[in-house]
């Protein structure tokens, strides 16, 4: 099985688009920036929210992204704010912590159809642990150990169908069944590097 490689066309776009992965500012809509604030009243008796379900949806987005604690996406978000000269500031996160367990965020719900286009690749994890901390420490030749991650992926979705981890002396042609097997839905196509081929 060949792996099939799209060609870039649209340079200058496919750059910014990468370059926006790592801005700052970027993740922020104007959207969420005008919905910030709860303006509603909530209809019962005592004060109603401060931030809108918008506010809170987009800090647990923020939260995800950069892997960060609570508090510290709380200072996290203030500090965006002030670089973007805002008026703003960010939910406490105690705040952050009540509120998401009730604000309802819209997940993509997974496909359950046939998929037409799966696309199968690994790459290599390293693992530390005590031996790497000594190598480091007192610099000590060690072999280093790997493991591999296989993944399935849906080419018009992106969406992560399945995955494998082996050890790195475990041929990739002998996982692709073990990835493969437990799906129960159709594939009408899967690509793959010449490491999976079993021929």
């Amino acid at each position: 099985m060949g792996k099939s490689k799209s060609r870039i066309t649209n340079w200058p776009e496919y750059n910014k688009a990468l370059t926006n992965r790592g801005s700052l500012t970027f993740w922020i809509d104007e959207q969420a920036l005008n919905l910030w604030c709860h303006t509603e009243h909530h209809g019962g008796r005592g004060r109603g929210f401060q931030y809108s379900d918008t506010a809170i949806e987009t800090a647990l987005m923020l939260k995800g992204l950069f892997n960060l604690p609570l508090r510290a996406l709380e200072g996290f978000l203030n500090s965006v704010f002030s670089l973007m000269s805002l008026q703003l500031t960010s939910p406490g996160y105690s705040c952050i912590s009540k509120r998401a367990k009730t604000v309802k965020v819209n997940y993509r719900p997974p496909c359950r159809g046939a998929i037409a286009h799966l696309v199968v690749d690994a790459t290599g994890l390293k693992v530390y642990g005590e031996g790497e901390w000594k190598m480091r420490k007192h610099g000590k030749e060690k072999r280093r150990t790997w493991r591999k991650l296989h993944l399935a992926i849906d080419a018009a979705t992106h969406e992560v169908i399945a995955a494998e981890v082996s050890l790195e002396s475990v041929a990739d042609s002998e996982v692709l069944p073990t990835l493969l097997n437990p799906l129960r839905r159709k594939v009408k196509q899967v690509s793959a590097d010449g490491a999976y081929d079993t021929k």
